[in-house]
């Protein structure tokens, strides 16, 4: 069984989120609440339309819930004025989406130097970019545009560049969703192993459930209801 500490970086008090109005309103989320706790692994998972990515966007910011509130390091982030809001996008909380969704006319370098300018980051961005790309197996490929990467290799791009923001906390949405089977695992491996030497926490949203069985924590999503956290 996991424990989860009481310390959360970020928490979901009984949040809802509704897209439209009347009869064609969505309800994506309904009343979800839990924590994520520093160095969490923490796996979403849900059939295709349960509300796993609006849920990473609320965690995120980038969604406001209808109802209920979200929590960064014990302050709503509703409460936040823009600068904060920016800070903690920027630089607390990073994203790595489904399909990579790189920058087409940057290289692997750019993605990941640019993303280390507006991270905040107190290092050289060209340097913490050569060393991501290092550390994910794509130095020799630094210079290639995305078109020109394998899907599996987009991804491990995507996960560096996120990774140059120094976040707490990673979200990831189907990082495998387009891979096969063993690309899927050796993205999930470098992850884990990212994990473990920066040692943030980390959210994936996935329908695997071979995925979200290599995470410590598993959350399940069934018509935007959060059930019962399972045991381990």
């Amino acid at each position: 069984m996991t424990s989860v500490a009481l310390e959360a970086i970020s928490r979901c008090r009984d949040v809802a989120v509704v897209y439209g109005r009347g009869e064609a309103a969505v309800r994506a989320l309904r009343g979800v609440s839990f924590v994520v706790a520093p160095g969490d692994s923490l796996a979403l998972l849900g059939r295709s339309g349960s509300g796993k990515t609006t849920l990473l966007h609320v965690l995120g910011g980038l969604v406001e819930p209808t109802a209920g509130s979200v929590e960064w390091r014990g302050r709503p982030l509703a409460t936040l004025d823009q600068a904060a809001r920016g800070a903690v996008r920027a630089h607390g909380i990073a994203y790595v989406f489904q399909g990579a969704n790189l920058l087409p006319h940057f290289t692997a370098f750019e993605n990941v130097s640019f993303a280390a300018h507006l991270g905040i980051c107190d290092a050289d961005p060209a340097g913490v970019a050569r060393t991501l790309l290092e550390l994910v197996g794509l130095r020799a490929k630094a210079d290639h545009l995305p078109a020109e990467l394998s899907g599996g290799e987009a991804q491990r791009v995507a996960i560096a560049r996120a990774l140059a923001q120094q976040p707490d906390l990673l979200l990831c949405d189907e990082p495998t969703g387009h891979l096969d089977s063993d690309t899927a695992e050796r993205v999930i491996d470098l992850i884990e192993g990212l994990q473990a030497e920066y040692g943030f926490a980390l959210v994936v949203a996935t329908h695997d459930a071979d995925v979200a069985a290599r995470l410590a924590r598993e959350l399940e999503l069934e018509d935007g209801i959060l059930l019962p956290e399972a045991e381990r």
